[in-house]
């Protein structure tokens, strides 16, 4: 008889302990898209440094820069290798896209 409470207990303990162990029936999947990019085309008079969100680019007037699409990823103004104000953030509708500079200075 003990043994049969002994195994019964093994057996119904352990189906609880699988079911713990698996947190992600309770999680909120959050999707960042990524891949492809975002060109940008200075078609300002002037020649501008702006961060990309993972580095610093100079572009001189009529260069074109591509930045990776990360939604939600901030584009800034550069000043002496320092962030400065945001130009834009990436959106999905963005991605694989060429935008001017002077209309997302609009913005």
């Amino acid at each position: 008889m003990r043994k049969i409470v002994l195994i019964l207990s093994v057996i119904v303990l352990s189906s609880f302990g699988s079911r713990m162990m698996n947190p992600s029936e309770n999680t909120v999947a959050t999707e960042v898209i990524t891949g492809g990019s975002v060109s940008l085309i200075n078609d300002t008079n002037d020649k501008v440094s702006i961060h990309t969100g993972t580095g610093f680019v100079s572009l001189n007037k009529g260069a074109k820069t591509s930045i990776g699409c990360n939604v939600g990823e901030e584009v800034r103004w550069a000043d002496n290798g320092k962030k400065a104000h945001v130009i834009f953030t990436i959106t999905e509708k963005m991605c694989g896209k060429t935008f001017k500079l002077s209309e997302l200075m609009l913005q």
